[in-house]
């Protein structure tokens, strides 16, 4: 490395050592030489590359390198990760690290066991690996002396931090890090790794937390100083229409053999059976998805990695960095919600030296074709969604005002602000809940003192209010058994629901027959039989909706719009007839209101987005049908509206813009929902459900009116 730029001098000679001679690296990437003069000079970081980027080593080199020139003693550095499989991918590379400086790394989540962490708190790692719920639980255990353990530390790597902002984990994240940095005393150095985001700086304000504006802070992203986005040549993004899973099927069966293909798709259930088919077609396949077991995820991606011509098919547990081998091919059935996520998929392909970025899309509907096309001329743009935290937090809030009577036993009533040092929904906006815990009991109050309640108790004590750290938790499901080893999990509408003949479950590729229920501990002893299962779950994948920007994309592409990559034959022939299917339903110079059409309904076709159709719902209660569930593409009017009236009440409903209203029912998905009082997890769901910008900018359109009031 004789004449390396200056910043690659200040790193430890120890390292720099090992980078040459153990790596055999030449040089650094441009993130890597870039980071290492904020990182070392103390700033907060985000730190932005695709997949494959080298963010893992671009943070970790300048950390250890100052441990070691200052002599950092204890748990100094805090690696956080969204996904335990991605720390356990992660810890071998670490400990490599930390070893070529006489350091050590250690990992603490759920699955690490009670004899391993005693010793990590004996001998406490130089870098803890661990995800923000297992970080809670050591500030609240009473096994762990919290200020002693962490008194030495000095920065907090948080990765793939684009999926933590996006959602309540990244709140819960936040409120976690300021109680942390509390105990420790002194501010802790924040540095944020994350692929591509539309809206970085932002990104790193929200990190930085209550730290923002204090302390110096830097966006390091190398690859965003190009002009225009660099997109692999059109022939290695291509997009066909083979209109049904098992043709899916069939198409992966035919292509690509001999190579390592890794196929994504947006459910379980779409894993499940695509799995089964081409198992059936005698294709080498594995399973990857959340409610598969750990050990049997664990084999398939192993057994993955090792093989050749091969496949496994993944919803998006695959998406964020965990390492599974080198990959020729990814195809993606239908689209995925997002560009960013794209991205993400797109970046697993590649990595060779020789090799080319490549996916191929394989739509099983129209719908999904759309959506695919729309979603590929975004990205051809450069276009990335913005990372924004979800409004109003409320539930968070409360949550955290438990865990923190419980990590310190009492806090004074008029102190407990200070503990997240003013940040946005933990300050003075938080005391009606504060004082909606204490009056229903989860917080009792005495001499100034808050403390847990009896209600805090009952609701969350269970095996010492574990309850209460896991903050995300999934719907009950049963776990699904053949003899002793844990297969998965599985909805327990398919144990209920009525059936003729034996009971039969698709799991992790293979249909199961169901020998007997174990109601009382949730769970279901199966033996392998040759077909019928059947596979169903809730949540992600089903009832997706698409934002402002993407079905907005959507109308493009019906409106003649292609995103420059290959279409196929098909796919060209079912763009051209949904097309001409839509042509009443979409205008190039504004918004479409039609009587007839596809059904004998009034239709106001926005191109809005779900939750901007939503709050023009709510908004326009004199003309919208009440009885509906909006869509992303349209909402439904009264039957008997006229166009005067229609332009009457939309004139003025720009400025006076509701919130869509909320079903009771939905509350239940809102954990700790039982912790805030009923209209305030009412305006919390309202706010996550809306979309202000959306629903203004489709008002104020041109709109045409096609067969209404003739």
């Amino acid at each position: 490395m004789t004449g390396a730029p200056e910043p690659l001098d200040r790193l430890h000679p120890g390292l720099v050592h090992h980078i040459v001679n153990t790596l055999g690296w030449p040089e650094l990437r441009p993130l890597q030489e870039e980071a290492i003069e904020p990182l070392l000079d103390g700033s907060d970081a985000v730190l932005l590359a695709p997949t494959a980027g080298g963010k893992t080593e671009a943070a970790s080199f300048p950390l250890l390198s100052k441990m070691a020139q200052e002599n950092w003693t204890g748990t100094s550095v805090l690696y956080v990760c969204p996904l335990k499989a991605l720390l356990n991918n992660l810890l071998p590379r670490l400990e490599t690290y930390t070893s070529w400086l006489g350091r050590t790394a250690a990992l603490w989540h759920g699955d690490v066991s009670q004899p391993r962490r005693k010793r990590i708190l004996r001998d406490r790692p130089d870098v803890l690996l661990t995800t923000p719920e297992s970080l809670e639980a050591m500030l609240v255990s009473t096994n762990v002396d919290h200020r002693a353990f962490f008194s030495g530390l000095q920065a907090i790597v948080v990765d793939e931090v684009h999926a933590f902002a996006g959602d309540d984990r990244g709140w819960h994240l936040l409120a976690v890090l300021e109680r942390l940095q509390r105990v420790v005393g002194r501010p802790v150095q924040r540095i944020g790794l994350s692929a591509t985001v539309g809206n970085p700086d932002h990104l790193l304000t929200w990190l930085q937390g209550s730290g923002s504006g204090h302390r110096a802070a830097r966006v390091v992203a190398p690859h965003l100083r190009e002009a225009s986005p660099v997109l692999p040549p059109p022939g290695d993004i291509q997009v066909d229409y083979v209109g049904s899973l098992e043709n899916a099927a069939t198409v992966i069966t035919a292509l690509h053999r001999g190579e390592k293909r890794l196929v994504f798709c947006e459910s379980r259930r779409q894993v499940e059976k695509l799995g089964q088919s081409l198992r059936a077609k005698g294709v080498t396949t594995f399973l990857s998805h959340a409610s598969l077991s750990v050990d049997e995820r664990r084999r398939a991606e192993e057994a993955f990695t090792e093989a050749r011509d091969c496949v496994i098919v993944s919803t998006s547990t695959l998406e964020l960095g965990i390492d599974v081998g080198d990959l020729d091919r990814v195809i993606q059935v239908d689209a995925p919600a997002s560009v960013a996520s794209f991205l993400q998929r797109l970046g697993r392909t590649g990595r060779r030296s020789g090799s080319i970025r490549n996916c191929l899309f394989l739509t099983i509907d129209e719908d999904g074709l759309i959506a695919a096309a729309a979603l590929l001329l975004l990205w051809s743009r450069g276009w990335v969604e913005p990372v924004v935290a979800p409004p109003e937090p409320r539930h968070i809030v409360a949550q955290q005002v438990l865990a923190l009577c419980l990590q310190e036993h009492r806090v004074g009533d008029r102190l407990w602000q200070e503990w997240w040092g003013g940040l946005g929904p933990f300050g003075a906006s938080a005391e009606p809940i504060v004082r909606h815990l204490i009056e229903e009991g989860f917080l009792d109050r005495d001499g100034g003192m808050l403390f847990i309640g009896p209600e805090a108790e009952r609701r969350f004590g269970y095996r010492h209010f574990m309850d209460l750290t896991a903050v995300f938790t999934a719907a009950p499901e049963f776990t699904v058994l053949s003899g002793r080893t844990e297969i998965g999990t599985t909805n327990p509408a398919l144990l209920t629901e009525e059936v003729v003949g034996p009971r039969r479950l698709l799991l992790a590729g293979q249909s199961w027959q169901v020998t007997y229920i174990d109601w009382s501990r949730r769970r279901c002893f199966v033996e392998p039989v040759d077909g019928g299962g059947k596979a169903r779950w809730g949540g992600a994948g089903s009832g997706r909706t698409a934002s402002y920007e993407l079905t907005r994309a959507a109308r493009e592409v019906l409106l003649g719009a292609d995103p420059p990559v290959t279409l196929t034959g098909r796919a060209r022939t079912a763009l051209a007839q949904a097309r001409e299917s839509s042509s009443e339903l979409v205008h190039p110079d504004g918004t479409v209101v039609v009587r007839g059409g596809r059904d004998t309904n009034v239709r106001w076709w926005t191109w809005a987005g779900y939750r901007a159709n939503a709050t023009l719902t709510a908004t326009l209660t004199t003309i919208a049908d009440p009885l509906q569930r909006p869509t992303d593409t349209c909402i439904r009017l009264r039957e008997d509206a006229t166009p005067a009236e229609w332009r009457k009440v939309t004139s003025e409903a720009a400025d006076q813009l509701c919130l869509p209203a909320v079903d009771a029912r939905a509350l239940n998905g809102l954990k700790f929902n039982a912790a805030l009082p009923t209209r305030l997890a009412e305006a919390t769901l309202a706010a996550r459900l809306a979309d202000l910008d959306g629903a203004t900018a489709a008002l104020r359109e041109p709109t045409r009116f096609t067969a209404l009031g003739q």
